[in-house]
């Protein structure tokens, strides 16, 4: 299986990409990661034009950056682990852009030609946030499952690890939490 992880946190060294490190070691040698870290690469937000809503066999954005090769990247994969920190209940601002860009994925929202080129595309979602998962990541979740329904894609799970603080202080509860979406995958 390929296995797309994106790391939505502009911190390469910070909480999410220490899970995130954790999660991809335990991906045995019989699968392939694509790790994407968002930080790296020009992205810019979505400015509505709706150029892509003509083009319905590939990513149609007309913007000129590199959200059209991890497109292409995503599209190839078995499934896509999508990563952030929770920032003011939501994603990264990186992440936020990069989300909004799935637009160009999906031509034929709500009518009979409706088309995704994720069509069945496994997704997960990995999060750290500095306090507790109640009352705290419960939007992002949700709008996560929005996305991927969007997509046409399927949901493996959302994983949360709370009490993030600071990537030495990351405990054994990560551990768990990582090894459980390694099993739901099927790549440990």
């Amino acid at each position: 299986m390929k296995i797309m992880t994106i790391l939505g946190s502009p911190k390469r060294n910070g909480n999410t990409a220490t899970v995130l490190g954790q999660f991809e070691s335990l991906i045995t040698d019989d699968h392939e990661v694509d790790r994407v870290d968002i930080a790296s690469y020009n992205i810019t937000g979505c400015v509505g034009c709706y150029a892509c809503q003509q083009v319905p066999d590939e990513p149609g954005c007309v913007q000129q950056d590199d959200v059209v090769s991890i497109f292409e990247r995503m599209m190839v994969s078995d499934a896509v682990v999508y990563t952030s920190g929770l920032y003011c209940w939501d994603f990264t601002s990186q992440m936020k852009a990069f989300l909004d860009r799935h637009f160009c994925l999906v031509t034929g929202y709500g009518t009979p030609d409706y088309k995704s080129l994720l069509d069945g595309k496994r997704a997960a979602l990995l999060v750290t946030c500095g306090g507790p998962v109640e009352d705290n990541a419960d939007l992002i979740q949700t709008m996560f499952d929005r996305m991927v329904n969007y997509c046409k894609g399927s949901v493996i799970g959302k994983y949360i690890v709370p009490n993030c603080t600071v990537p030495d202080a990351i405990g054994s509860e990560a551990a768990k939490i990582v090894e459980r979406m390694a099993v739901d995958m099927g790549v440990s």
